[in-house]
């Protein structure tokens, strides 16, 4: 669970900019839609389930989530370097200062995992780190368990403190921590079983998932495995899809023989005329290899291609209340795209996950959308802790009777290039103010100004000025 995250200097985003998850105590509507953990260094926490990011195009809402992902794949990752000279990846500072001066990029997160509060803070530049601090909430006072600071006149790290409480630090895993490695990845690596709750909450704890066109990172493998190995989560799944009045009422796996059929007719299908020989088809059921394929996804690993699992098919019901299978390529986009997240959402609310998703509305309707955000703020279905972070253009999805108001916020660029991020909060909206309607007006920023249409005016043309012949 996540309280706040900050950051700096990454991307659009010059200056110190704060999510924060944590529940306005004026906030008295829609209880249901936060969580009350008994934290020993908090009384009366309230954290909310969710939070939403509106913001014109380009305004810097999805670098919010990248932000956080940044963080997340480097410390699942950093222990891999072992080039001092290797560039950090991931780091993406601003580029529009007027100086050219590039400052240490800063992240920082303050999160729950095991029942316990931490916060955990690093800025570095492409180079090397600069900073790297962890800082355990067990009792009201928070113990420092490690920071390390770089000295530019002796040209290393300053070690703080000396003999943490909670925590025993060991000075060899110090020096094997190079310049460009996370002190929190190398101990992983090195054996220290004291900082494993941490480094698994940012390997395992957060998930992200892209819904716009591409749907980059999520695709229906997972939700196909489950039908495969007939989980109790692939029944969710069902359940889910037959309330969605979208009229599937089941999935089905088509057996070995007719799968090798499907993949002879999608090879078929995608050779220009005058190419379909019986040489070039061989060929490439042979590099398909579905029985290998198969084997592979009976067996609950992860395939090496995504293509087979789009032979599942969707049973409809028709007009006499009969089962119908249609084909994968027969369902609509929003159908494609609420089966694949069905599998993946319902897993997230069971383990009790963070998951980020940009365009969470795209092809979706928005009273399904709301149905899902549902999902996440009922205590039945959400038992673990899990929550949503997501960008949307939706302006339906900004009902006081669905969110908070301390669950919207607003990303805007400024004229320097600079974008910002704040909370619907700032405005004090009143009880009776339509959200949806301030927005689309504009009073909380967080849209496109263009008060001359697309194409500008022909008076703007006329005074711009001319360029010399």
């Amino acid at each position: 669970m996540i309280i706040s995250f900050s950051f700096s200097n990454f991307r659009a985003f010059k200056d110190l900019q704060t999510l924060s998850l944590d529940g306005r105590k004026a906030d008295k509507e829609l209880v249901e839609n936060c969580f009350n953990p008994e934290l020993p260094s908090l009384k009366d926490a309230c954290f909310v389930k969710a939070a939403a990011l509106y913001g014109a195009n380009a305004s810097g809402k999805s670098s919010v989530l990248d932000a956080l992902k940044c963080l997340a794949t480097w410390v699942a990752t950093s222990a891999n370097i072992v080039d001092p000279d290797e560039s950090i990846s991931g780091i993406e500072p601003f580029a529009l200062s007027p100086d050219g001066e590039v400052e240490p990029t800063a992240f920082g997160i303050v999160f729950v995992t095991n029942g316990v509060r931490y916060e955990y803070r690093v800025a570095a530049t492409r180079e090397r780190i600069f900073h790297e601090s962890l800082r355990a909430f067990l009792k009201p006072k928070p113990q420092l368990w490690f920071s390390r600071d770089w000295n530019e006149q002796t040209g290393g790290y300053e070690w703080t403190p000396e003999r943490p409480t909670g925590y025993q630090p060991d000075a060899k895993m110090r020096e094997f921590t190079l310049p460009n490695v996370l002190f929190l990845s190398k101990a992983i690596s090195l054996g220290d079983i004291q900082l494993e709750p941490i480094y698994r909450w940012f390997k395992e704890g957060l998930r992200f998932f892209d819904l716009s066109v591409t749907m980059k990172g999520l695709d229906n493998e997972f939700t196909v495995q489950e039908f495969e190995k007939d989980t109790a989560l692939s029944r969710q799944v069902v359940a889910l899809l037959r309330h969605a009045d979208i009229g599937v009422i089941g999935a089905e796996l088509p057996e070995r023989s007719e799968a090798i059929q499907l993949m002879i007719s999608e090879i078929l299908d995608s050779l220009p005329n005058g190419e379909r020989k019986l040489e070039r088809l061989l060929e490439e059921i042979k590099k398909a290899d579905i029985s290998s394929y198969l084997e592979t996804i009976r067996k609950g690993k992860k395939p090496s291609s995504s293509g087979p699992a789009n032979r599942i098919k969707l049973v409809h019901r028709n007009g006499i209340g009969e089962g119908v299978s249609l084909p994968w390529s027969a369902e609509s986009a929003g159908t494609r795209r609420l089966f694949t997240l069905a599998g993946p959402l319902l897993d997230i609310l069971n383990k009790g996950q963070v998951v980020c998703i940009d365009e969470l509305d795209t092809s979706i309707h928005p009273k399904m959308v709301c149905e899902l955000l549902r999902l996440v703020f009922s205590s039945e279905s959400n038992r673990g802790g899990a929550q949503i972070l997501f960008t949307t253009h939706n302006p339906l999805l900004l009902d006081p009777t669905l969110l908070r108001r301390d669950q919207v916020w607003f990303t805007e660029k400024d004229k320097e290039g600079k974008s910002h991020l704040y909370p619907l909060t700032d405005f004090q909206p009143r009880k009776d103010e339509s959200w949806a309607r301030g927005y689309m007006a504009g009073r909380y920023g967080g849209i496109p100004y263009i008060p001359q249409g697309l194409l500008g005016s022909p008076e703007e043309e006329q005074t711009e000025p001319k360029e010399e012949p």
